[in-house]
């Protein structure tokens, strides 16, 4: 229980970020690729790549490449359940 807790308290402080939230929130539907992802982030290229990374590194999103463009989407389905819920409070419009 104890290792679950730190895991979860890990991603936790990975998602605080508002950039990484925005891009968890856009890849709840489905997988896009760093340009669609950069339509609706206002950040750099090479700031969302850095962010896009530390996703990565802790495991919370997955890649495919076709050809020259990398997809990203969520890992799995319990960091989707969490980022739905998440998304379906504050990310909707009202």
């Amino acid at each position: 229980m104890l290792e679950q807790r730190e895991n979860v308290a890990q991603i936790l402080k990975t998602i605080a970020h508002e950039a990484r939230l925005m891009i968890l929130c856009l890849l709840v539907k489905n997988e896009m690729t760093v340009s669609q992802i950069n339509e609706f982030v206002e950040l750099s290229q090479s700031a969302l790549s850095q962010h896009l990374a530390v996703l990565r590194q802790h495991n919370l999103v997955q890649t495919r490449r076709e050809s020259q463009t990398i997809y990203y989407r969520l890992a799995d389905k319990d960091l989707s359940h969490i980022v739905t819920s998440l998304h379906d409070v504050f990310c909707k419009y009202k």
